[in-house]
């Protein structure tokens, strides 16, 4: 392989992964001076369908046929609206070190969905790294219950970004092999349009009610990085990346985000860091690497075929 075609993968994983690192803290900030979350989350969609739509004019055109438009609203349904809600409104709610670190766990939920749905094997391995990968959730979400601000933590948030991390990995559980049939200007064009109906009717009195004139500068440009640069650059960076790039490759770059957003949290004052974290941190990072690095249901199949050859 392209050792230039490598470096420049390695590249977009990394700024990927910074960008969605930041993204937290940013988005934090924001919705402390006079954005509330659901209109954050109604900028997030609406801007995200603009820009993926723009872009789509650019690329090669995918004919959509009518149950794939309706499939894609259902895909959108788990896969955009109630995961960036869910994070978003957690997020608005929670520190942004914690909201972080329970992003990392989308892979336990995906490990559990795909074992009940499509019935892949549950190893040792695997079950150890959910138990592990829990608690260091549980220590989270108690660390939350005990704090006396949100820059340590809130259960209510804690237990929201969860759940867009459930909602994600029932996604791809469900549309795993739909989502395939598309390039991702195509997927994202509709998935972003269908989210942005689902959100506006719940979004509407906040967005209304919204002094537009009163936000400041910097809110607007930090409201522009969450949907220019968290939705839109950021995963098609990382699109590419995972076009090169072994999955056992790309998933070490999953690290990288709630150690940008610890580091940025705790030295702008927006969250704190505290010893019990630290230690759901190392909980939850071995949990994940524990499921990732287990063999799914086809790597068991093709070394029963390789020992019977």
């Amino acid at each position: 392989m392209n050792n230039s075609r490598v470096i420049k993968a390695h590249l977009c994983m990394l700024i990927a992964e910074i960008i969605w690192g930041l993204m937290s803290p940013i988005g934090k900030d924001a919705m402390q001076h006079g954005i509330s979350g659901w209109s954050m989350v109604t900028f997030r969609v609406s801007g995200a369908a603009v820009l993926f739509w723009t872009a789509s004019l650019f690329a090669k055109y995918e004919h959509v046929s009518l149950k794939d438009f309706f499939i894609f609203g259902a895909a959108a349904l788990f896969g955009v609206t109630c995961n960036q809600c869910l994070f978003t409104l957690g997020l608005s709610y929670t520190s942004p070190v914690n909201a972080s670190v329970i992003t990392t766990t989308m892979p336990i939920f995906a490990m559990i969905l795909a074992f009940f749905i499509l019935k892949e094997p549950i190893t040792l391995k695997k079950a150890g790294g959910v138990a592990i990968g829990c608690a260091g959730a549980i220590i989270l979400i108690l660390t939350s219950l005990a704090a006396v601000n949100s820059k340590v933590g809130n259960v209510q948030g804690d237990v929201m970004v969860l759940g867009a991390q459930l909602s994600f990995a029932l996604y791809l559980s469900l549309f795993n092999k739909f989502i395939k049939k598309y390039s991702v200007f195509t997927i994202n064009k509709w998935m972003f349009f269908w989210a942005t109906i689902y959100v506006t009717p719940f979004a509407f009195n906040d967005i209304a009610a919204l002094d537009f004139a009163s936000v400041e500068t910097t809110t607007w440009l930090e409201i522009g990085f969450v949907v220019g640069c968290g939705t839109f650059i950021a995963y098609l960076l990382m699109m590419i990346g995972q076009h090169t790039l072994r999955p056992s490759v790309v998933s070490v770059y999953n690290y990288v985000q709630p150690i940008v957003a610890v580091v940025v949290s705790v030295l702008t004052g927006i969250g704190t860091f505290t010893l019990y974290q630290g230690i759901a941190i190392i909980l939850v990072f071995t949990g994940v690497w524990m499921v990732i690095k287990s063999k799914s249901r086809k790597d068991m199949e093709a070394e029963k075929q390789a020992k019977a050859i």
